[in-house]
């Protein structure tokens, strides 16, 4: 595989094959993020995506599933796009699910039929880093999109047939912003209806930008039992107009940075959740040791 540079992926793609068609990100400009750092955006040879695919063909029997990385595949036009599903799909046509990281701003330069179009030919899964339902917190870590624009894009995702599983950052708003990164990322949640919401916790990265602003007393981290506080505050705030007839998101906090793992379905696992939070914050024993968290 002709790999340029460190490459990345969700959690959940841990079994799919990793298909380089991008090399970096298009904004690279979130100061919580040492991704890409070392990478220029640009999208890779036809050619050479064509050459991976060859060479995964030959070396594994099956794929089932296919991540297109690096960190903005979807900025490439439809059209490209397009044919790049159905390279994958020619190559291994066993395979049931194509996925891709994806910029809310990205999601919303394609028309819904566009995205239609990218789901009739494979594209079954959208993750986007949403990180916080605050406007403040999106501008201070320079995320270069609004809330409001997160929340359109998930909508479109997943009107067009697309699951968009979505990304929040537990600690991003620091300790002044604590509360309004909660609360706001707790509506955000519940307002726009995406398949899977995954919460993430800061971790410390020397390459990563708010790493400076940390040492230099200008960003104030949360402890653990700030952090249980918050998701506490990020469930309560999950209230859903008409829950019996909400759409069903599937809620995960058990990221390898994580304190505390949670596993349920929103609306229907709200409350039983919250009873955990409150339990750990009593309980000690029921959050990962330091150790144990590890990227």
């Amino acid at each position: 595989m002709n790999y340029e540079g460190t490459i990345y992926r969700p959690p959940s793609e841990a079994n799919s094959l990793i298909l380089q068609v991008t090399v970096g990100c298009s904004h690279n400009g979130c100061t919580f993020c040492p991704m890409y750092k070392e990478k220029t955006f640009k999208l890779k040879p036809i050619d050479i995506i064509k050459d991976d695919l060859q060479q995964s063909r030959q070396r594994y029997k099956r794929v089932e599933r296919v991540f297109l990385a690096d960190g903005d595949a979807l900025s490439m036009n439809t059209e490209l796009f397009l044919n790049l599903l159905s390279y994958v799909r020619e190559t291994f046509p066993e395979c049931s699910r194509i996925g891709s990281y994806a910029r809310a701003s990205h999601v919303l330069v394609k028309s819904s039929d566009e995205l239609l179009q990218l789901r009739k030919n494979g594209l079954g899964i959208i993750y986007i880093g949403a990180e916080s339902g605050s406007d403040e917190v999106l501008r201070r870590v320079n995320k270069g999109e609004t809330a409001e624009q997160i929340t359109e894009a998930v909508r479109k995702v997943e009107a067009a047939g697309v699951n968009a599983s979505v990304t929040f950052i537990s600690g991003l708003g620091g300790k002044e912003l604590m509360v309004e990164h909660a609360v706001k990322t707790g509506e955000m949640i519940a307002a726009f209806g995406a398949s899977y919401v995954g919460l993430l916790t800061l971790m410390l990265d020397p390459s990563a930008p708010i790493y400076d602003m940390i040492k230099s007393g200008e960003f104030e981290q949360l402890p653990p039992n700030d952090v249980l506080d918050e998701l506490e505050i990020i469930l309560e705030n999950t209230n859903y107009e008409n829950p019996d007839n909400a759409t069903k998101t599937v809620f995960r906090s058990n990221h390898a940075s994580n304190w505390l793992v949670l596993k349920g379905t929103l609306p229907d696992d709200r409350d039983s959740m919250l009873d955990k939070v409150r339990l750990a914050k009593i309980e000690s024993g029921l959050l990962r040791e330091e150790w144990h968290r590890r990227l």
